[in-house]
C-alpha cells in the first residue's frame, strides 16, 4: 500500500506596501474618528499601494519571490501557481499568469480563484489536492488584493476596514503526517448582494451610469455580514476540531481571517482558546481580504514548531466560509 501523501507548507512569503493609511488620515476623508474605528474593528492603520502603475500582480510577485528565496529554489521548479484575489489586474489574463512571468516559472501553469476573503483557504485546499494527486511536487498558493482599488473613500462603513497586501505559501508533498490534514468549506449565495461589487461584470458592465452611481466599489450590509461571519467562522472552526478529535489544549494556534477583532474574539472563545493562541495583525494591516491568513502565517512563522496543530478559518463575500486543519511542517 502506498503512503498517504499530504501537502505541507515548506516556505512563506509576503509583501505589504510602504504607505501607511492611519485612522487619523481617514478622519480627514470621512466622518469618523480613531476611537470609533478601533472600538468597532480593532484597526489602527492599513497599507495602501499608491503607485498607479502597480497592482495585485506586482504584490503577488513580490510575495512569490520571497517564497522562492526562503525555500532556496528557482521559479523553474514551480509546477503550478494558484492565486486567490477579487482585485485582479485584468479580467484576463489571470493574475497567476502575470506572477508566473515575473518569477520566471517557465514550467508552471496557473489560475485565479475568486472567493473574496475565503479565497486563500479555497486556493490552499485546491493546491493541496494537486499535491495529494501525486502529479505535482511544488505548488505556490498566493493571496493578494489591492482593495484600495475598489474601496469608496466617501463610505465610512467600508473605507476604514480594508488595506492592500499579498502573502503566500509553497506546498510540497509529505508522507510523515504533517501538512494539511482536513478542511471544511462552504458557500451560500442567497444573500450574495449583501457583500458585493454591483458593477463591472457581465450583468452590469461598465458604462457612464454605473460609474456615476459608484457601482464599481464594494458594498456591504455591515450588520448582517458581521452576524453571519461571527456565526459561520465559529461554527466551522468548532466543527473541524470536533471532526478531528481536537480539544482546545491540542490547538497550538488559531489563524482567523482578519476582518474584525470582535469576530475573531467571539470565534476563539467558541473554540475555547485563549487570545494568546490567536494570530492577529488586524491593527496594523486591516482586512487585506485573501492575504490576511498567509500574512499572519508569515509574521508568526518564526514562532511555529514542527507538528503544531493549526486551525485556519475565514468568511467572505459569496457568502463563502471554511476552516482548515494543518500540522506545521517546518
Amino acid at each position: 500500500m502506498s503512503e498517504k501523501i499530504t501537502a505541507k507548507i515548506t516556505a512563506v512569503g509576503h509583501y505589504v506596501p510602504d504607505y501607511v493609511l492611519t485612522n487619523a488620515e481617514l478622519e480627514t476623508l470621512v466622518e469618523t474618528n480613531d476611537e470609533w474605528i478601533r472600538s468597532r474593528t480593532g484597526i489602527r492603520e492599513r497599507r495602501i499601494l499608491k503607485d498607479p502603475a502597480k497592482a495585485t500582480a506586482f504584490m503577488g510577485s513580490e510575495a512569490a519571490k520571497e517564497i522562492l528565496k526562503n525555500r532556496g529554489i528557482d521559479g523553474s521548479e514551480i509546477d503550478c501557481i494558484v492565486v486567490a484575489t477579487v482585485t485582479p489586474d485584468y479580467f484576463f489574463p489571470a493574475t497567476a499568469c502575470l506572477i508566473q512571468r515575473e518569477i520566471n516559472a517557465v514550467n508552471a501553469y496557473g489560475f485565479d480563484i475568486s472567493a473574496a476573503c475565503s479565497g486563500f483557504l479555497y486556493a490552499l485546499t485546491t493546491g493541496a489536492s494537486l499535491i495529494e494527486s501525486g502529479r505535482y511536487k511544488k505548488v505556490m498558493v498566493i493571496g493578494a488584493d489591492k482593495m484600495s482599488s475598489i474601496v469608496d473613500y466617501t463610505d465610512r462603513t467600508t473605507c476604514i476596514i480594508f488595506g492592500d497586501a499579498a502573502a503566500g505559501v509553497l506546498l510540497e508533498p509529505d508522507t510523515g503526517g504533517t501538512g494539511i490534514i482536513d478542511y471544511i468549506q462552504r458557500c451560500d449565495g442567497k444573500d450574495s448582494e449583501l457583500l458585493c461589487m454591483p458593477a463591472g461584470g457581465s450583468l452590469n458592465p461598465a458604462n457612464h451610469e454605473t460609474v456615476t452611481d459608484r457601482l464599481h466599489f464594494l458594498r456591504q450590509d455591515g450588520r448582517t455580514v458581521f452576524k453571519k461571519a461571527t456565526e459561520s467562522m465559529a461554527d466551522v472552526s468548532l466543527e473541524i476540531m470536533e471532526k478531528n478529535g481536537l480539544e482546545s489544549d491540542d490547538v497550538a494556534w488559531f489563524v482567523p481571517h482578519q476582518a474584525n477583532f470582535r469576530i475573531i474574539d467571539a470565534t476563539a472563545r467558541r473554540m475555547g482558546l485563549s487570545i494568546d493562541k490567536v494570530m492577529m495583525n488586524i491593527e496594523k494591516f486591516g482586512n487585506t481580504t485573501a492575504a490576511t491568513i498567509p500574512l499572519c502565517l508569515y509574521e508568526w512563522s518564526g514562532r511555529l514548531k514542527k507538528g503544531d496543530n493549526i486551525i485556519l478559518a475565514s468568511f467572505g463575500g459569496g457568502f463563502t466560509w471554511g476552516s482548515v486543519y494543518l500540522k506545521w511542517a517546518i
